[in-house]
């Protein structure tokens, strides 16, 4: 079993309430405020998970800037107010910055006994998307998500 410290912990939480905020303003047509909070606790959470400076090595490696500016524009576009504008900012940025780490989760998920069997009918395992993300991962992506995971 991994180990957490008392701070990855607060993290895993505010991460957790962070996506959940995130979920129910989408749901309540994309409600500023909880979109708002969401994004708040997500950062927040993701910063006590793997610390502030590895946060910020992760956010604002070069070949990272793209997905970076608009995953942070899109929180700003719904701090300001534009919440529909700003979640799909936010959709293309978080898919551009997790993308190389979304095999891994695919792969996690498969292992799961509902999920995996699911994940592994012909029709589904044929346009999965870690079959999708392959061409898209790179070796270097992988062992850098290892890095901060392992750190």
């Amino acid at each position: 079993m991994i180990s957490l410290t008392d701070s990855q912990k607060i993290g895993m939480g505010l991460t957790g309430f962070g996506v959940f905020f995130l979920f129910f303003g989408m749901i309540l047509f994309f409600d500023k405020a909880l979109l708002a909070i969401g994004n708040i606790l997500f950062v927040a959470g993701l910063a006590f998970v793997i610390g502030l400076e590895r946060t910020f090595r992760f956010f604002f490696q070069k070949h990272k800037l793209k997905a970076t500016s608009f995953f942070l524009g899109g929180v700003f576009v719904v701090l300001i107010g534009w919440p529909i504008i700003g979640v799909v900012l936010e959709i293309y940025g978080f898919f551009l910055l997790f993308r190389g780490f979304f095999p891994v989760v695919v792969g996690f998920i498969r292992r799961i006994p509902v999920l995996g069997s699911i994940l592994n009918m012909p029709f589904i395992s044929a346009v999965s998307i870690d079959h999708c993300c392959s061409s898209l991962c790179s070796c270097a992506m992988f062992t850098c998500m290892n890095h901060f995971i392992a750190h």
